[in-house]
């Protein structure tokens, strides 16, 4: 596994952002890890090296949201984002669709957690414990002994975070959050849904949103740079490339772990924007 550093950098004929950060302040933003704690252990390293390197007076880190599902350890990545507290960082962890979509089923919605299941909700079940026979399993007295199950076995800190979650955040002249915004409402009115969970609508707008809109939640092969957003979902979890964005005054730059890029992103394209629990 290797660590790289790369500029940030619009696509041709693209306008670049035009945003900062508070003086002093330097933020690094996580895209999506979905169970991939191998490679947040490694970003984390990372980061903690650039921070040394920095001047700054402040540092922020963001994770964007969708922590469980799909990968091989969710657990073990809930654990790291309640425990990685280094001194002299403030960390806030948003909260993305998937963490929505377990909590829904926790709290009882069992077509919610059925639906989850093929996303990636049966491999999260497995990291806390509870065996999931039939993925596809549908019947109701299943899914709520799955569900009395997973509440029996998820440790109390770990429901306190995901409880906790943020649904976005605001440094300077950036607004992070799981999915994007919905175009033409002002920040202040935007609604949690669509913070966690919009899409098209999003991606296609070439709207000044008020802020540039640092997302995760749909894959793309490398760093997603527009005038007006910074999509760093790069498919951690199929890909092995785990992407922070890192911002620094008007100063902006990518910090990636890398493992095989041979597969991963080409066929994690065809999971980029399904209305699904994605």
């Amino acid at each position: 596994m290797k660590l790289r550093w790369a500029a940030c950098r619009p696509p041709e004929g693209e306008r670049a952002p035009s945003a900062c950060t508070p003086p002093g302040t330097v933020v690094y933003a996580i895209g999506d890890i979905h169970g991939r704690l191998d490679l947040l252990d490694a970003l984390l390293q990372g980061i903690a090296l650039d921070a040394r390197l920095r001047p700054a007076q402040r540092r922020v880190l963001v994770y964007l949201g969708d922590y469980v599902s799909r990968g091989p350890d969710s657990r073990g990545v809930v654990d790291r984002v309640i425990d990685w507290r280094p001194e002299g960082f403030e960390v806030i962890a948003l909260k993305g669709n998937h963490e929505e979509v377990m909590l829904r089923f926790l709290d009882g919605e069992l077509f919610v957690g059925g639906h989850w299941m093929d996303y990636g909700g049966a491999d999260t079940l497995a990291h806390y414990g509870v065996a999931v026979d039939d993925p596809s399993c549908r019947d109701p007295e299943t899914l709520a002994h799955l569900c009395a199950r997973l509440r029996g076995s998820i440790p109390p800190a770990h429901l306190a975070l995901l409880r906790g979650l943020a649904p976005s955040h605001r440094e300077g002249g950036y607004l992070f959050v799981h999915a994007g915004v919905l175009p033409g409402v002002p920040l202040g009115e935007q609604s949690e849904r669509d913070f966690v969970w919009i899409r098209k609508r999003f991606l296609v707008s070439d709207r000044d949103h008020g802020a540039v809109v640092v997302h995760g939640h749909c894959i793309s092969e490398q760093p997603d740079v527009r005038h007006n957003r910074i999509g760093i979902d790069t498919g951690a979890y199929r890909s092995g490339v785990l992407t922070c964005l890192v911002l620094d005054g008007t100063e902006r730059s990518f910090l990636q772990t890398t493992t095989d890029f041979r597969n991963g992103p080409a066929e994690a394209r065809g999971e980029v924007c399904p209305d699904s629990c994605q």
